[in-house]
């Protein structure tokens, strides 16, 4: 079996968690924290970087931080993954989402104005796959509104809108370090602002909120989200390669276009829009609509062949949990809808080989011909 994702381990992953063990710092109080801390916060553009334990708590920090709370709306994508949701639900707040654009995949721009109330707080954005969302007319919104922005970019690690990093834009940004992730630490998440009174308090719920004068007392709840010093660790040697990571996921791309052109019934990726190119932190396919069986049929048969596949996300609107809290009902994003069946991810990960990704589009082919 092929598998959908492998990372690589082989610079100084091995090297770095040694000296935690050698030096007997491995829990959250070791000097790798700060040091990925800072590295990360430099390569992003960003002044205040917190690790944390993954990317979803991030998310659950970033819209605490930010003050959303009963009865709060944000404007998100309803193509996503439900850890952006159920950030917004753990807070009172409301999910109002969006239809995505059929060529990208990422949340439609276009739609965000018509769904602002003035009950609306902040607009989340997700970059999705490996393209970034159309960012200046979202910050635009968020100007003449008054709106907070959270930009989810845990699949963006090293992309850029318009030269600039993702990871860089609003008033916080998350991120993931999950093994499928340009830059992973097996479990780990990473929150950046250049406010530092958000920086503070993303530090402060972190760690179960002490006050700093007297600790094991609190004014409010926080969370253990602390990231471990090994997990740090393995985060500064994978940040060190993170240029060379893009570089090989870009050349991965352009060899499965290659070796997928002109296949009917299929979409392929888009391999740049206006503002950036991809970085194909997954290689995505849509059936088209006259192909006769779905994605979750698709992934069967590539199964059977060996080859490891993930399907698309599942659209927020159509979540039984938020249905039973009397949320996203008697919605219809027809875009959402359509890719969620039909669309699902081949074999990706940066250890994948050539010989492996030829394997994988003879498959694909054999599966659809």
């Amino acid at each position: 079996m092929i598998p959908v994702n492998e990372p690589l381990l082989d610079g100084n992953e091995k090297k770095y968690l040694l000296e935690c063990i050698e030096t007997g710092w491995i829990s959250s109080e070791g000097p790798f924290i700060k040091r990925f801390e800072q590295e990360f916060a430099t390569r992003v553009g960003r002044k205040y970087a917190i690790a944390v334990s993954n990317g979803s708590v991030a998310l659950d920090a970033a819209v605490v931080a930010l003050d959303i709370s009963t009865g709060d709306e944000v404007i998100m994508p309803t193509f996503t993954i439900i850890s952006c949701a159920a950030a917004i639900v753990r807070a009172g707040g409301v999910p109002v989402v969006v239809d995505c654009d059929a060529d990208t995949w990422n949340m439609s721009v276009e739609q965000i104005e018509s769904r602002i109330t003035p009950r609306t707080k902040a607009i989340m954005v997700v970059h999705i796959f490996g393209l970034p969302v159309d960012m200046v007319p979202v910050l635009a919104l968020a100007e003449k509104y008054g709106l907070s922005v959270i930009e989810d970019a845990a699949e963006a690690h090293g992309q850029t809108y318009q030269g600039q990093p993702c990871g860089s834009f609003g008033d916080i940004s998350t991120f993931s370090f999950y093994p499928n992730k340009h830059v992973t630490t097996g479990e780990g998440g990473m929150l950046l602002t250049d406010d530092p009174a958000i920086a503070e308090r993303c530090r402060s719920l972190r760690n179960l909120c002490f006050k700093p004068e007297q600790r094991f007392v609190h004014d409010e709840l926080g969370w253990n989200l602390r990231m471990t010093n090994m997990q740090a660790a393995l985060g500064v040697a994978q940040l060190e390669r993170l240029d060379q990571f893009v570089a090989r996921k870009r050349a991965m791309g352009a060899y499965y276009q290659t070796l997928l052109a002109g296949l009917a019934g299929i979409q392929l990726p888009g391999a740049e829009t206006t503002y950036a190119k991809n970085i194909y932190w997954v290689f995505g396919l849509v059936l088209a609509d006259d192909v006769p069986f779905d994605a979750k049929e698709a992934m069967s048969r590539l199964g059977k062949l060996g080859v490891g596949t993930r399907p698309f996300f599942w659209p927020m609107h159509e979540q039984p949990v938020l249905h039973k809290m009397g949320l996203l009902q008697n919605e219809h994003h027809p875009v959402a809808e359509r890719i969620a069946r039909r669309g699902f991810y081949i074999p990706s990960g940066l250890a994948l080989t050539e010989a492996q990704m030829i394997d994988v589009a003879a498959a694909v082919r054999q599966v659809l011909q």
